[in-house]
């Protein structure tokens, strides 16, 4: 189904080559990028939150996201060959379903790139106190590191290294990328190094129950775990600035992903095994709590108060915690000051991918000119970065972790499900366009993806599945109220002269 405005895939590439970015960016860095957005938070942080919500049943939720990212990952690689613009999701849809579809996947993505990076930016805060008090035993006053609902004034260290990578992403994208390779190789060195430690010496009996909530519980932890994910369609948001796109970003794009797929079943088979184990923890009734929840943490104290190791599930720092209960307690430390130094790969690469989306939406003027500026010193989109910087660092500063992750997987899994429709309609619509890369067995991984993401985003919490048509509805009136009278598309002209190139 098309709308009024679609913008061909032709006037998209020459757009493109209007108002260029410059192409710096090879495979090796361009995988590096993908795999420093996937590994973070997702399995430094929210280990914890998958063992209450599934126990040891969270491997079947890692293969569960990774297969549904994975099909989504292959529709992408085909567009991106095809369409190698910054834009991801956005452009796609833009060129296939018309502009207004196209400005809803553009706006769910600042839930998947812009909130996503204030949730790592919170959790990196996390680790690196956690860091402090076990290395140097310095207590540090709450009220300067947790968000205003967790009893705090603001997340101080969340907000400095928002602003760090901000001033980074500025000076240039080849910087960014070589920076963000040496944290993607710390990060790989100590995943590589818990596995070493912990798999040798698991308890196969804390297998058992494999899965004590069931189906449910399996696809709720995966639901929430997607986000471990999140982070490989920035490559595509990079297609724009890599260097013979058609073959670097289907590479990047599925060898990112699969590396990193291994890689979280091998940490979480390590971290269930452990003497922790992954059992869900139980209230006074035998109910198992939500994670999260006043409830789950009163909890956990009462456990500690006992003198007995916190459980996988109360831990805020899982794979040090589990490192500590094996007997590696400097080894444990060192997994967390990995994840100190590590972790803003993540935000870097989360505040990337939404600059580039807020640039191309400017490009098509439906954001004011300006957004789509580039330095004329180091060709960065500088002001949209500025603008993203700030906004990234006030979530970061005053909203929980746990529920900026679950907002920022509605959006992803929206637009995952557009890519996945989009790539459908151009086969049928555009079957003679050049393909440099033809995604196989297409009509099965296509709609695979989009029942996945369906299925995922109503494994939600009530609250997060509602933060998507909410947040829909406030873009829509920011559309029709500023961007639909200023499309180049609607105005009939293809790149606006006032842009500097």
């Amino acid at each position: 189904m098309k709308f009024d405005r679609v913008k061909s895939l032709d006037a998209i590439l020459a757009t493109a080559k209007k108002k260029s970015l410059n192409r710096s960016l090879g495979a090796f860095q361009l995988t590096m990028l993908g795999i420093g957005g996937i590994i973070g938070t997702g399995i430094f942080v929210l280990t914890s939150e998958a063992a209450q919500k599934a126990g040891p049943g969270m491997m079947l939720s890692f293969i569960l996201a990774g297969f549904i990212c994975m099909c989504a990952a292959i529709c992408y690689s085909e567009l991106a060959s095809m369409v190698p613009t910054a834009g991801s999701a956005y452009t796609y849809t833009y060129a296939v379903m018309g502009e207004r579809l196209a400005w809803m996947v553009g706006w769910a993505l600042i839930l998947e790139y812009a909130i996503g990076a204030s949730a790592v930016a919170s959790s990196w805060s996390g680790y690196m106190i956690g860091l402090i008090e076990n290395l140097f035993h310095i207590e540090i006053s709450p009220l300067w590191v947790n968000s205003p609902s967790a009893g705090g004034y603001i997340n101080l260290p969340a907000v400095v290294i928002t602003l760090l990578i901000t001033w980074l992403l500025i000076l240039g994208t080849t910087e960014s990328a070589r920076a963000n390779a040496i944290l993607v190789g710390i990060k790989v060195a100590a995943l590589s190094l818990f596995a070493i430690l912990a798999i040798p010496v698991m308890n196969t009996s804390h297998f058992e129950p494999f899965m004590p909530t069931g189906i449910t519980g399996m696809a709720g932890a995966a639901a929430s775990i997607f986000f471990a994910y999140v982070g490989f369609d920035a490559v595509s948001t990079a297609a724009e600035e890599t260097r013979n796109p058609q073959r670097n970003v289907p590479i990047a794009l599925i060898a990112s992903l699969a590396f990193c797929t291994i890689f979280y079943l091998l940490v979480s088979l390590g971290a269930i095994g452990s003497p922790l184990g992954a059992q869900p923890i139980t209230g006074a009734d035998g109910s198992i709590l939500a994670p999260g929840t006043l409830a789950l943490e009163q909890r956990c104290r009462a456990i500690a108060a006992t003198g007995t190791q916190d459980p996988l599930p109360c831990s805020h720092e899982a794979l040090a915690h589990v490192l500590r209960s094996i007997g590696w307690t400097r080894i444990g430390n060192l997994i967390g000051l990995a994840a100190t130094i590590a972790l803003p790969s993540v935000v870097l690469m989360m505040i990337f991918g939404q600059t580039r989306i807020f640039f191309t939406m400017a490009r098509d003027g439906l954001l004011p000119d300006s957004f789509a500026r580039v330095h004329p010193r180091y060709r960065t989109p500088h002001i949209v970065t500025i603008v993203t910087g700030i906004g990234t660092a006030l979530g970061a500063a005053f909203l929980p972790v746990g529920t900026l992750a679950d907002y920022s997987n509605s959006g992803t899994l929206f637009a995952f499900a557009m890519v996945a429709v989009s790539v459908l309609i151009l086969r049928r619509t555009d079957p003679t366009r050049v393909r440099p890369f033809r995604a196989p067995a297409i009509w099965l991984f296509a709609p695979l993806a989009i029942i996945g993401c369906i299925y995922l985003y109503l494994s939600l919490d009530l609250i997060a599945i509602l933060v998507l048509p909410v947040w829909g509805v406030i873009g829509l009136l920011i559309y029709y109220g500023y961007g639909r009278s200023r499309s180049y598309v609607g105005r009939g002209i293809e790149v606006s002269d006032s842009m500097n190139s």
